[in-house]
């Protein structure tokens, strides 16, 4: 049975500022709240360089502004997961990092490398290496460019931040959204290390280590690695193999140069390999396709299976993905100015095969290669003046290249499927007998069985080019003791070149049915001379135009037309080309106002405005049309009758050419921002409220058989962030965390479902929550621990989407599928004092099932398909530190 799929009927969202004003009002002193985090002693070589501190006891401090402060004292929405609580929860990856985040959002969707990060509901760029994500991610400094190079184990982790919000001013590039930044612990000149083996269900084995010390008095190095396997929690029954396993390993070695106090270089190098079978999908509603899909002998799972993960395929799908690179990160202090340098390379491969009918039938498969390799330079001043004003500039520099190698196979059972779908008789199409394919290609002159019957049905060829640079700073004047205002600017120039190639194999797609009928009909009639071009066509008088143009776009008079919905790939027209210079070029001046005062030492309050940009994207598929702009198609797709544009002037049109996006423009956003942190004996607490709209917002959604790129006109949400943490005892610390959001569409009249303005945007819950109990156990003076920690993990019940274009279109948008979250973590560890540490784990202990995502079924209207949440994993744990 599924549960929390459909129907939409929720109630309405109670109001905004009601829900801000309550929680303000539990806000008061002595309340139970404070700030997400777990609370540990930080001692100064634990640090990493851009935090080199002495030890401040119960205190985080974080960089997200890029200096050095207490997370009290940073002025911004950020939440912060500690190195010890990775360990404790068994969090191995970003992907597990929103069980303890309730503003960030992560999904794993059609392969192990296509991952989306969502901040306060924004968020993209999973499925197509042209959009780039609106979530930054940076790991030691270091941009990761796209989710598949951000998702590799990390060991020797101190701490994860997440900014919530625009973070143009001082990230510049791609975080219109927000940032995730990952901070490792740099090598130290004291000798030694950790290793750690896990075992559990699905014959899950993790083994991770790391080791660092002096090479020299001024040298220190660290080696870590780590390396996970686990069988596939799904099968794919037929084929009698396993999906969705892990394997996967990650190396990297640092070097640290520290010749004096005030010169360091920090040496970097990693690599990382994943090799998966991936992503179990499910049935959710079984079509009218599946009957044909019976018919041939094909299986496919049962919607009342989904959550028995079990799937029927022709080909097991495998994501191979490899990232590796270096960085170099110098810093020099000289009095109060502080010069930091980081330069890094990276490539990226990722190259995967997918059965992208999700039946066992051999229709069609997907197959990619793609490359990316980034080069990264970031350099900064950053001042630290007794005098009330203080400075931090800067400039980054960004340059990388892409390519991707794509095709779509078609399978040896394609055009027997089509056929049936087509109307024809299985028996007919089973025993060979001539259909309705043969009387097409016998029509149309084409070769006999050439219909759905190329060995590809097309390949792709996607390549671009970009660089960017940025140049950012912020002021910082504190008129008086406590009171600081902050000025900060950042100026974006971002320019991509581009280049898309594709060739469609399929001779029933070369054909537009309109244009076809009117060359028919104008050839049978004497009194016409035969229209085979869209110049002879424009040369009839205008009303034989308008009868030959009605007759050909009437399906009782045109039986041609029905077949249109076979026309699955249509010829490409390539860019660049005399219309279209296949380049982009944006720029952008982002800005952040802000002031913070320091009420008391224990509470500081704060007040900002911030603006954020991301460039535009492009479109690297074979959904890739010219903007509406560039080229207007006639009815039906005509090329005779289409209106003059561009591209029809310059003679480029091609059959069934259609208007659509090569790229999406930049996004533009603004976030306002009130909030209050405070640090009390034994509670602290953090709370801010914001308004944020994005202008533009890029937006991916999957048809059916492709996937539309578009601007949303306007997206905002309002909400709050609340984040507490109470230790009423030294063994116990309890940790609550909620986000509220109300989102909305203010403007986005060219969605694929149509006019979206006034809905609110779906996929976003509501009320997010994370809580955790942590107790600690001491035996005795021995040193010897007992730690048990549980956490929580909710998100209201919500629309996964807001309609699918074409199974809910069908229905008048009427049945929407919902999801809900409760997720239940659990783990205990027995730690002593000689580094010894073995423990238990649970994740999802209560099994919680849940759709992560649905989506229509590929060329099987009616169908809906759609992602099951991961089931409950465990297992035993054995860790050494020395």
């Amino acid at each position: 049975m599924i549960s929390n799929t459909m129907f939409r009927g929720r109630a309405p969202r109670k109001g905004f500022a009601l829900l801000a004003g309550a929680a303000a009002v539990a806000l008061v002193p002595g309340a139970a709240l404070a700030q997400d985090q777990e609370v540990a002693d930080l001692d100064a070589d634990e640090m990493p360089l851009e935090t080199e501190q002495q030890d401040r006891g119960n205190v985080i401090v974080v960089t997200a502004t890029k200096r050095e402060q207490t997370l009290q004292e940073t002025p911004i929405s950020v939440s912060v997961t500690s190195g010890e609580t990775l360990e404790q929860a068994q969090i191995r990856d970003v992907l597990d990092l929103q069980t303890v985040t309730p503003s960030l959002r992560v999904s794993q969707l059609q392969t192990s490398s296509a991952s989306t990060f969502i901040i306060r509901g924004f968020g993209n760029g999973d499925n197509n290496l042209g959009i780039e994500p609106s979530v930054g991610v940076f790991i030691d400094g270091v941009f990761r460019s796209r989710s598949a190079a951000a998702l590799s184990d990390l060991p020797n982790v101190q701490r994860i931040e997440v900014l919530n919000g625009p973070q143009s001013t001082l990230f510049g590039k791609n975080a219109s959204a927000g940032v995730i930044s990952v901070v490792t612990r740099p090598p130290q000149f004291e000798f030694g290390g950790s290793v750690e083996a896990v075992y559990g269900n699905f014959d899950t084995v993790v083994l991770k280590g790391d080791i660092t010390g002096p090479i020299t008095d001024t040298v220190a190095f660290s080696l870590d690695g780590s390396y996970q396997r686990r069988d596939g929690y799904a099968d794919i029954v037929n084929l009698d193999e396993k999906q969705n396993d892990r394997n996967r390993y990650a190396v990297r070695g640092q070097l640290l140069f520290e010749p004096n106090p005030d010169f360091t270089i920090r040496a970097m190098a990693d690599y990382s390999k994943i090799d998966e079978v991936c992503c179990q999908v499910g049935t959710l509603v079984a079509g009218p396709a599946a009957a044909a899909i019976t018919a041939l002998g094909g299986q496919f799972s049962l919607p009342s299976d989904f959550f028995e993960y079990e799937a029927f395929l022709n080909q097991v799908p495998t994501n191979e993905v490899e990232n590796y690179g270096g960085s170099v990160q110098i810093e020099y202090s000289t009095g109060p100015l502080t010069f930091t340098s980081i330069t890094a390379y990276r490539e990226l491969r990722n190259a995967f095969t997918s059965d992208i009918d999700f039946t066992s039938l051999d229709v069609a498969n997907e197959v990619r290669d793609q490359a990316v390799d980034t080069f990264t330079q970031e350099f900064r001043i950053t001042s630290d003046f007794d005098g009330p004003l203080n400075f931090l500039l800067g400039g980054f520099y960004f340059d990388e290249s892409i390519t991707q190698d794509s095709r779509i196979v078609n399978g040896s059972q394609i055009r027997d499927f089509f056929e049936i779908l087509g109307g024809a008789n299985p028996v007919a199409v089973i025993t060979g007998q001539p259909t309705l394919f043969n009387g097409l290609e016998a029509a149309f002159g084409f070769p006999q069985e050439s219909i759905f019957n190329t060995p590809l049905l097309t390949q792709e060829n996607f390549a671009v080019d970009n660089k960017a640079y940025s140049i950012f700073g912020t002021i910082d004047f504190e008129p008086i003791d406590g009171l600081v205002f902050t000025v900060g600017g950042n100026y974006t120039d971002d320019s991509k070149d581009f280049s898309l190639s594709q060739t469609s194999f399929d001779p029933l797609a070369q054909v537009n049915f309109v244009d076809a009928f009117i060359t028919q009909a104008t050839a049978a009639n004497p009194g016409l001379p035969t229209v085979t071009s869209r110049a002879q066509f424009q040369a009839l008088p205008a009303p034989v135009q308008q009868s030959l143009l009605a007759a050909a776009t009437n399906p009782g008079v045109n039986p041609l037309l029905g077949l249109a919905a076979f026309q699955f790939q249509p010829p490409f027209l390539n860019v660049p080309n005399a219309v279209e210079p296949g380049e982009t070029n944006d720029d952008k001046f982002t800005y952040l106002l802000r002031v913070a005062y320091q009420i008391i030492p224990e509470v500081n309050v704060y007040a900002s405005y911030a603006t954020g940009f991301k460039a535009s994207s492009i479109n690297l598929s074979r959904d890739s049309r010219p903007l509406s702009t560039d080229f207007v198609a006639g009815p039906r797709g005509s090329t005779f009758a289409a209106p003059d544009s561009p591209i029809i002037n310059a003679g480029l049109a091609l059959p069934n050419l259609s208007s659509g996006s090569r790229f999406a423009g930049p996004e533009d956003t603004t976030v306002y921002e009130i909030g209050l942190k405070a640090q009390l004996d034994g509670v602290s607490f953090n709370l801010a409220l914001f308004d944020q709209t994005i202008e533009g917002f890029q937006s991916l959604a999957f048809t059916g058989t492709g996937f539309a790129l578009r601007n949303a006109g306007e997206q905002s949400v309002k909400g709050f962030e609340l984040s507490s943490t109470i230790q009423p005892a030294d063994p116990l610390v309890f940790t609550f965390a909620m986000t509220y959001l109300d989102p909305l569409f203010d403007s986005f009249p060219g969605s694929v479902l149509g006019d979206l303005t006034g809905e609110t945007p779906a996929g976003i819950p509501e009320f997010a929550i994370a809580a955790s109990a942590t107790y600690t156990h001491e035996f005795g003076v021995s040193g010897n621990r007992l730690i048990g920690r549980i956490d929580y993990n909710h998100e209201s019940n919500t629309d996964i989407n807001n309609g699918l274009p074409t199974f809910n279109a069908a229905l008048g948008n009427t049945q929407i599928f919902r999801r809900e979250v409760n997720l239940v973590n659990t783990s205990l560890t027995l730690a002593l004092d000689n580094g010894l540490e073995v423990g238990a784990y649970a994740r999802n202990l209560l099994n919680d099932q849940f759709i992560t995502t649905v989506f229509d079924g590929v060329a099987q209207a009616g169908t809906v398909l759609g992602y099951p949440s991961q089931p409950r994993t465990y297992g035993g744990v054995v860790r050494f530190k020395f």
